[in-house]
């Protein structure tokens, strides 16, 4: 009895081991080619406001974070560094600096959400038309799929 349980347990740790493995390592395996690193640093110099993900924020931990620059231009965000791997990243633009879950979640919803986050060595994400991005003072990555906040940068 006792070697059933124990079989159990250990198949059950192993599978849910995994489980976990497969959601951080699977983003890495699909993540599509990043931008052109010429036309990002060419945005990247157009920008009218400049912030930064640090990667020590309150809400960031060992596999939830952002580090590196992001400019922001009326028509587009650009992020030059690095992300965490993961699913179903959305970059949104917030009235206000939040640094966590819970701060992020009382103000999704004045919260405008740019696009998908797809790869994790910089990105380049159009900003919807009739967006002003002056209105707003923070970009936010956030994963939706397990709403967990991923990193912030204040620009304005």
């Amino acid at each position: 009895m006792v070697r059933w349980i124990f079989l159990l347990a250990s198949h059950g740790l192993a599978l849910c081991a995994g489980f976990a493995l497969g959601v951080y390592t699977l983003p890495l395996l699909t993540e599509p080619a990043g931008p052109d690193q010429a036309e990002l640093h060419d945005t990247a110099a157009r920008a009218i406001y400049t912030g930064r993900f640090e990667r020590n924020l309150k809400g960031s931990d060992l596999l939830h974070w952002g580090e590196g620059e992001v400019r922001v231009l009326p028509d587009k965000v650009a992020h030059i560094g690095r992300l965490s791997p993961g699913p179903d990243y959305k970059l949104y633009l917030a009235g206000e600096f939040v640094d966590t879950k819970e701060d992020f979640l009382r103000i999704k919803d004045k919260a405008l959400r740019i696009g998908d986050v797809k790869t994790f060595n910089g990105f380049l994400l159009p900003v919807p038309p009739g967006a002003d991005v002056g209105t707003y003072t923070t970009v936010v990555v956030w994963c939706e799929a397990f709403s967990q906040f991923i990193s912030a940068a204040k620009y304005r």
